[in-house]
């Protein structure tokens, strides 16, 4: 330390230089209360501080930092993407982008809206999921809590902003192409979310099953994955059944977003906490494995429901008294159904969890008047978002999609189409699609999490920039290849049944860690805005190319990081293994040295 003296005595230098930087004043506590008063009686008369008055200056200094943060992290999500989608327009297939300004407004109020909606999860819904996850299995039985969960499932993915991307595509497809398929989007669309809700609820329930048991994952892979494959075969077999294998296996990709994952994970670790196992390093994985894949099996078993009670025949004989009947009533017309539909996505869901804290747990509500703000916000923020999504990422998405054909082939549309040589435009489209998959992946930061929690569940020996890079490559080659599938229209199938295949080949090689995270990984790659901006660029694609249907796409993209991560976490373990061979030999020489 270094010490000076002043004035006869001796004091720090740092306690010397900051008395010269800073002027300080001393003030008595006294003189910042105001003076006790009494009343006649004699009793101390309480006080009452004025309510503040805030001048605009004043506001604008305590809402600028606060709103600045979340507008900036949904900036960093849809600037990027949107950027990239209008210069590759622009520049390398030289097309306008049409409605420009319409476009602009609806990607400013998915922003809004998703800065709103994110913030009141964080101060509404979370806060029930924690108290509900924290306290209902000291109260009640394990069934009772297990229907709550299940229950939750159903509500969380009504909840779940992707779903309204997913239920807005059915007026896209055409019934006389794809009759199943206009029905399980237009006639069936409120029981396909259901069913998709309900298999996020079983998953959300064997989950937390197994989270008590500390069972390991690999045997809920083979015993759903194995069913799944059988059924995408049969379904192979019909060729109208088969035009729903993108749909169904598309399904499991909206159901693991900012709602349904943190949600269902609070209330499942808090359950298996309560029961004693929730600090196992591998707690919270798994149940976004299995609310991925389940749903994909609802949604087939609802197919052949249809299949079964319904013929192609009457399916479009409904569709064309939709057609002639026009517009529907006020409330299925934009903007109108985006208001109702963000109401009727929170609303529910927000009852059920009250129910559950008031009638079960007989709790109050901690922070009642944060917590009602938050909820304000989730409804405001669904509601804007759903506005953006239709006029703003769905017809940019829906644009894209359709113009970038032209660059191998003839589109009326579009001048001087096709505006490469085959080959060339092929490889374009391919790497359009690779690039837009393998960007927004790896600005999601949902995986720059999960990387942090890999590295360190591995002891460093899986890096987060080689998870980074792994995810991304594989979500970009699993958008490529779902590009490929729509422009020479493949059986989905002959590309899921070989990947899936081999995921499971390579999970029976691999660590319980390394399966985990694999599979785990896909979930974090589908967010509210690289869904609704892949189904509507697939959809797009599809109807330029004159593809039967354009699902599939976020399919692929979610096996792709499961062999990625899968094949990385073999090679791995691999290496670790040649290493401690090599370091077991070096210590064998020297002791017989």
């Amino acid at each position: 330390m270094t010490w000076r003296r002043g004035l006869g005595r001796r004091i720090r230098y740092g306690d010397f230089t900051r008395e010269l930087s800073h002027e300080q004043v001393s003030i008595s506590y006294g003189d910042l209360t105001p003076a006790a008063q009494y009343d006649d009686a004699g009793d101390l008369i309480p006080y009452r501080p004025e309510n503040l008055r805030l001048t605009p200056t004043n506001v604008h200094r305590l809402l600028a930092p606060y709103i600045s943060v979340r507008l900036t992290d949904q900036v960093r999500a849809v600037v990027p993407l949107a950027a990239y989608l209008v210069l590759f327009q622009l520049l390398i297939l030289r097309q306008v982008v049409a409605e420009s300004w319409v476009i602009t407004g609806g990607l400013f109020a998915v922003i809004i809206g998703l800065m709103l909606f994110m913030e009141g999860l964080k101060l509404g819904l979370m806060p029930f999921g924690e108290e509900i996850g924290n306290k209902l299995p000291k109260r009640v039985t394990l069934p009772v809590v297990l229907s709550v969960t299940f229950l939750l499932g159903i509500g969380v993915t009504f909840a779940e902003p992707a779903i309204g991307a997913l239920k807005a595509v059915g007026v896209i497809v055409d019934p006389a192409r794809a009759p199943y398929l206009w029905a399980l989007l237009n006639q069936w669309s409120g029981v396909l979310v259901l069913v998709v809700g309900a298999g996020v609820g079983l998953a959300a329930v064997l989950g937390t099953i197994r989270f008590l048991n500390g069972w390991s994952l690999k045997p809920f892979i083979y015993l759903t994955v194995t069913p799944l494959l059988g059924l995408t075969l049969w379904a192979m077999n019909d060729p109208e059944l088969a035009k729903i294998l993108g749909l169904a296996w598309d399904c499991g990709a909206v159901t693991t977003g900012p709602v349904t994952v943190p949600l269902v994970l609070s209330l499942g670790i808090g359950i298996a906490s309560a029961g004693g196992s929730g600090k196992s390093s591998l707690s919270g994985f798994g149940i976004v494995t299995l609310a991925s894949l389940f749903p994909v099996l609802g949604v087939m078993i609802l197919s052949f429901y249809v299949a079964a009670t319904v013929t192609p025949e009457a399916i479009l004989v409904a569709a064309t008294a939709v057609t002639t009947d026009g517009t529907g009533a006020w409330y299925e017309t934009s903007p109108f159904a985006e208001v109702v539909g963000g109401i009727r996505a929170i609303v529910p869901l927000v009852l059920f969890l009250l129910l559950i804290l008031k009638v079960i747990l007989r709790e109050k509500i901690h922070e009642a008047g944060i917590v009602a703000y938050g909820l304000v916000l989730c409804v405001l923020g669904m509601i804007v978002f759903n506005l953006g999504l239709s006029y703003g990422l769905s017809k940019l998405g829906g644009q894209s999609g359709g113009i970038i054909p032209a660059a191998f082939t003839r589109l009326e549309h579009i001048e001087d189409s096709p505006l490469y040589l085959y080959e060339v435009g092929i490889g374009i489209a391919l790497f359009f699609a690779w690039a837009l998959g393998f960007g927004a992946t790896l600005a999601e930061p949902a995986l720059n999490a999960l990387g942090i929690t890999v590295e360190n569940l591995t002891n460093g020996v899986f890096k987060k920039r080689m998870l980074l890079y792994a995810v991304s490559i594989g979500v970009g080659v699993g958008i490529a290849v779902g590009v490929l599938k729509i422009i020479h229209d493949l059986p989905i199938g002959w590309l899921l049944i070989p990947g899936y295949l081999a995921a499971l080949i390579m999970t029976y090689l691999a660590s319980e860690e390394f399966v985990n995270v694999a599979w785990d990984s896909a979930g974090v790659t589908t967010g509210p805005i690289t869904v609704p901006l892949v189904l509507a660029m697939g959809l797009g694609f599809g109807d330029a190319v004159n593809a039967v249907e354009g699902f599939g796409i976020l399919s692929m993209a979610s096996i792709g990081p499961i062999l990625s991560v899968l094949a990385t976490g073999v090679w791995v373990q691999a290496r670790v293994r040649r290493k401690r061979a090599a370091d077991a030999k070096s210590e064998a020489e020297l002791e017989a040295a």
